[in-house]
C-alpha cells in the first residue's frame, strides 16, 4: 500500500461524525514522521500529526533513574501521560499537546493545540502497539493502526545517517545503536500487537 492509497483509505473511513484517530507505529528510523507528514498534507485540511515524542522524560529525570543510556526505550516515556492525552483527544475538541524539540533535546509542554477543526489525527510513535501495560490500553482508542515494517539492514543504514547528521562520531554512533537503538527496534518488532495495515519499507 502506498501513502496515497493509505490516505484514500483513511479519508473514506473517516467520513463520519467525530474524530478519526490513526496510529502510525514502527521501530526507530522506520519513517513514521515522514509518513505522518505526507498523510497530513494529503488529507488537509482537517488532518494533523500528534507525535508521541512529546512524552519523553527530561534528561535529568533519565539520569536520576539510571536510564540515560536507554533513552527512547518504553520506560523513558511518560506512558500514562500519553494515554491520558489520547483519551482527551477522543473526548474533547481543543487539547494542548507537548512537542519534543530536538534542537534542545527536551519536550515543550502545550507547544501546540489540536482544535475542533482537526478531525483526522495521525498519532505517530514507536510503542503505540506495544503489548504491555500501560501501552496496551491505547488499543481501543485508535480507529486504524498502521505498522511500518522496514528490514533491519535499512534501519541500521538510516540510524547511522541520523547520528552522523547529529554530529556523533562513527564509533559513538555504532555504540549507541548497538546499546540502545537496536534493543528498541527489537522491542517494537517482537512485542507489538498486529496492526490493521502493514506497510513494507
Amino acid at each position: 500500500m502506498t501513502p496515497a492509497d493509505l490516505a484514500a483509505l483513511i479519508r473514506a473511513r473517516a467520513n463520519g461524525p467525530g474524530r478519526f484517530i490513526v496510529a502510525l507505529a514502527g521501530p526507530p528510523a522506520s519513517g513514521k514522521s515522514t509518513l505522518a507528514a505526507d498523510l497530513a498534507a494529503a488529507l488537509a485540511p482537517g488532518a494533523r500529526v500528534v507525535p508521541m515524542d512529546g512524552f519523553h522524560y527530561d534528561d535529568r529525570v533519565l539520569e536520576a533513574r539510571g536510564l540515560s543510556a536507554r533513552k527512547g526505550s518504553p520506560p523513558t516515556f511518560d506512558a500514562m501521560g500519553f494515554l491520558h492525552l489520547i483519551r482527551r483527544l477522543r473526548a474533547e475538541e481543543e487539547v494542548a499537546i507537548p512537542i519534543f524539540d530536538r534542537t534542545m533535546e527536551l519536550s515543550r509542554a502545550a507547544a501546540d493545540v489540536v482544535t475542533g477543526d482537526d478531525r483526522i489525527l495521525l498519532v505517530e510513535g514507536n510503542y503505540l502497539l506495544l503489548d504491555a501495560d500501560p501501552w496496551r490500553a491505547l488499543a481501543p482508542l485508535f480507529d486504524l493502526t498502521v505498522y511500518l515494517d522496514v528490514p533491519e539492514d535499512e534501519l541500521l543504514r538510516r540510524l547511522r545517517a541520523r547520528w552522523r547528521h547529529h554530529g556523533r562520531t562513527d564509533a559513538d554512533a555504532e555504540a549507541w545503536i548497538a546499546g540502545n537503538d537496536l534493543p528498541n527496534v527489537q522491542t517494537v518488532r517482537h512485542r507489538s500487537r498486529p496492526a490493521d495495515i502493514v506497510i513494507a519499507g
